[in-house]
């Protein structure tokens, strides 16, 4: 353990050899530097109106509606259409072909000629087009069970069960939010000078929220027509806790590879906030007290927390247990002593697992929004021009820069098959990323450059033979194929979180960390991993509604109420 004075305490941002591996990005959680809660301030701050100028549904919720976000310059709105899907077609599959609710965002105010030419295209989805008016195309399914448990609930004058409500915890979830010039869509960069979509995927995040506004209207609106004037209102409290959900699959994997400047603005941002808050001399009454209430409020998300994946459920169980130590270390802590929040920290990594661990780090920033939010500008990437290599580096140089990125790759036997048992491809039918094994199918010749430290190593080993003094731009005219790894080093060489630090195609890989790691920044709860390769997730749960932005006064609705009953 660390042993500093109190005058020369100074803690740094944690080494991206502790940070980038990936059972470590696995066990991110939310945090005030989460997109959603991102969007959520700014909507409060900047004082955002809604309207919902069209909702016309039948009794099985086969119509159309259309919700506007009013910013302070520009209108932005999802036209939501509603379909009556056969039980044998509902699939959260990308394979599927029809869904429950398709979405797209629109660049304005529709008009009656926009809907009718996006009543042709956003039900098909890909097998639509659209345009650069649109700004993102989605698609949602009803979680059955749970839809049809309060839809009947309220058509015979009663509540929804809770304990039934927090088994799912969303009525409908979302299997694809595509943006950034999907199907023909807008590009990112024709709307990123607009101050509400500098942080990352803000449009998406809109889109989510007034989806869950959708459904929770859409729900009470089929029970209304069932029950009639029998029926009751949905209790504020409970449509509070309903969020939505989202299938992932390995899809969005990739993204975190393909992404380095972005993948390292990200993080570190996030380990910008946590330093600066290790680095308090002290806290007052007030923030140790707010801290001590959300960690309550963890333990109750932990504990409401459903999985039946054999993983996530070990996972879980050490959570709670190391959640329930880390109450009780608090509750006789003094926070109020010198540097609180770094003891505390350094207590929890000498004795809780990587989920607490990083559980903990985002609750310090919650008291400290002052301080940390203003980080939220950095994440973006704006770079324009693509990444160019400096071909005047000299090959002893990049030596170094290998050695301190990739050392753990350099170690690796890369010869074994266990090292190197899976390929990442495109499938031809969906133009998706598909994880497959290298020896048991015929497609290493299609694999993508998805393995950095493999092909880090490959180009170290390349160099031992190069003159010190030799120009990269020499090197790379003789050996060409090794240009992807020269500027993925020379980017970690300035963006030290660019690289996930393992190895991306091993026998022993987890996919669902690279998804639980993206997810996180998002701002999503209750992962439920379906497999290693894909993860069901809560967005926006207990988050306001269009119409409660307003009187909330805080910004900390991603954690479940304290009083809330247990399960």
């Amino acid at each position: 353990m660390r042993i500093q004075t109190e005058t020369s305490r100074s803690i740094a941002k944690r080494d991206p050899a502790l940070v980038m591996r990936l059972s470590r990005l696995g066990s991110f959680h939310q945090s005030r530097l989460s997109f959603m809660r991102i969007l959520t301030r700014r909507m409060t701050r900047e004082s955002w109106t809604f309207s919902r100028p069209v909702f016309e549904f039948d009794d099985k919720g086969v119509g159309h509606a259309v919700y506007c976000a009013h910013t302070p310059d520009r209108t932005y709105s999802l036209i939501a259409f509603g379909h009556d899907l056969p039980a044998e077609q509902r699939s959260d599959r990308v394979i599927a072909t029809a869904w429950d609710s398709t979405f797209t965002m629109f660049d304005g105010v529709p008009i009656a000629a926009d809907i009718a030419r996006l009543r042709q295209n956003i039900p098909l989805q890909e097998a639509g087009r659209v345009s650069e008016t649109e700004l993102s195309v989605s698609r949602a399914n009803r979680s059955v069970r749970l839809w049809d448990h309060v839809m009947l609930r309220l058509a015979a004058g009663t509540q929804p069960d809770l304990k039934e409500v927090d088994k799912v915890g969303y009525l409908m979830r979302t299997t694809a939010v595509y943006g950034s010039g999907k199907l023909g869509a807008a590009d990112h960069e024709m709307i990123a000078d607009r101050p509400e979509c500098a942080a990352p995927f803000q449009i998406e995040m809109l889109s989510v929220f007034l989806t869950r506004t959708y459904v929770r209207d859409l729900v009470q609106h089929v029970a209304n027509l069932k029950g009639g004037a029998a029926a009751a209102t949905l209790d504020p409290d409970i449509a509070r806790s309903l969020g939505i959900g989202n299938s992932t699959g390995l899809g969005m994997a990739p993204f975190l590879i393909n992404h380095p400047m972005l993948f390292n603005n990200w993080i570190a941002a996030r380990e910008q906030a946590i330093a600066i808050v290790r680095n308090l001399p002290t806290a007052k009454k007030a923030e140790a007290n707010m801290f001590r209430g959300l960690l309550e409020r963890s333990l109750t998300s932990a504990d409401i927390w459903h999985s039946a994946h054999e993983g996530q459920t070990e996972k879980l169980k050490k959570l709670r247990s190391d959640l329930s130590k880390l109450a009780d270390h608090a509750a006789q802590a003094d926070l109020q002593a010198a540097h609180p929040w770094d003891r505390l920290y350094q207590w929890a990594e000498a004795t809780l697992g990587e989920d607490a661990q990083e559980c903990l780090a985002s609750l310090l920033l919650e008291p400290y929004g002052a301080l940390v939010d203003g980080l939220s500008d950095q994440m973006s990437d704006r770079n324009t021009q693509a990444f160019r290599i400096d071909g005047t580096m000299r090959v002893g140089e990049l030596r170094p820069i290998l050695e301190r990125a990739y050392g753990w790759a350099l170690d690796i036997d890369w010869s074994g098959q266990e090292q190197c048992a899976r390929a990442w491809y495109v499938s031809a039918e969906k133009l998706e990323p598909r994880l497959g094994e290298r020896f048991e199918e015929p497609i290493a010749p299609y694999e993508q450059p998805l393995a950095p430290g493999r092909d880090a190593a490959a180009l170290y080993d390349a160099l031992k033979t190069q003159d010190g003094e030799a120009s990269l731009a020499g090197f790379l005219l003789t050996h060409p194929e090794h240009r992807h790894s020269v500027r993925r080093a020379q980017i970690v060489a300035v963006a030290p979180y660019a690289e996930i630090r393992d190895n991306t195609i091993s026998s022993d890989l987890i996919p669902i960390d690279m998804l639980r790691c993206k997810l996180s920044f998002f701002g999503a709860t209750h992962f439920d991993p379906r497999s290693d390769r894909w993860v069901r997730i809560c967005m926006f749960g207990n988050a306001p509604y269009p119409e409660d932005l307003q009187s909330v006064q805080s910004d900390d609705w991603s954690y479940p109420p304290a009083t809330r009953a247990r399960t």
